[in-house]
């Protein structure tokens, strides 16, 4: 579907577009529209059931715009300004959000695998059930940044802090967390499996309620510190080859 310059296309409301097909130059006029009328209510882009796959829509400004459903798998929203943003149950399969600003936004059950966000800001950024296999976080400002019940399977996430969080069914397994600040962290439920662990600290954390299957033996000094299970322990004893009796 294309979108008339002077006219809104069928679906189209003031701020709010619905089962459109919609390419930069569609969403350029969508922006403009909207600042236009914006002293009237200043009511942001609300896009419902849109497909933006393959679109490029980098370096846009889109704060404050909401995404309900919409199709945006290998989109480019590279250093987009995506503050403040909302985007519930989107199929976003290798979409790239490297460099954006994505500060305050807010991700809910949405399908993310193998996304990109190296170097996006992502202070006080939330994921609620989405699935962020293969995701690479690499050098995100990430201050309050926060994940729930989201599956981080393979995910690289090297050098994050998750200091003094809640970790709420989070799957990191076989996730690369070099140097993953997880000091006094919460882990209810979720897993640590197979997980690349170098350099990362757990000191006052608790881990009673995390899969820790598969940590390997050079990996288990970095729960010094940390509060584990009596299940835990034997299994990271019979790493040293000891049975417990």
């Amino acid at each position: 579907m294309s979108l008339d310059s002077t006219a809104p296309a069928p679906g189209v409301q003031a701020h709010e577009v619905a089962d459109a097909t919609l390419n930069r130059a569609d969403v350029e006029r969508l922006i403009l529209a909207s600042a236009a009328s914006a002293a009237a209510n200043g009511a942001p882009l609300v896009f419902t059931d849109c497909d933006f796959e393959g679109a490029d829509l980098s370096r846009l400004d889109l704060r404050g715009a909401e995404f309900h459903r919409c199709a945006i798998v290998e989109a480019s929203f590279f250093g987009a300004t995506l503050a403040q943003t909302r985007w519930v149950r989107c199929r976003g399969r290798q979409a790239d959000f490297a460099s954006a600003d994505l500060v305050d936004a807010a991700f809910q059950s949405s399908d993310l695998n193998n996304t990109g966000w190296r170097r996006a800001k992502l202070a006080s950024a939330s994921f609620h059930g989405c699935k962020l296999t293969g995701a690479s976080f690499e050098g995100c400002t990430a201050l309050g940044l926060s994940f729930v019940e989201t599956l981080l399977v393979g995910a690289h996430l090297r050098g994050l802090s998750f200091r003094k969080a809640t970790l709420d069914q989070l799957d990191f397994s076989d996730a690369d967390l070099a140097g993953v600040d997880f000091r006094e962290a919460i882990f209810d439920g979720g897993s640590l499996k197979d997980a690349h662990l170098k350099g990362a600290r757990f000191d006052g954390a608790d881990l009673r309620e995390v899969d820790l299957s598969g940590v390997r033996l050079v990996d288990a000094a970095l729960f010094k510190g940390a509060t584990i299970s009596h299940q835990q322990a034997a299994v990271l004893v019979t790493e040293l080859g000891l049975r417990v009796m």
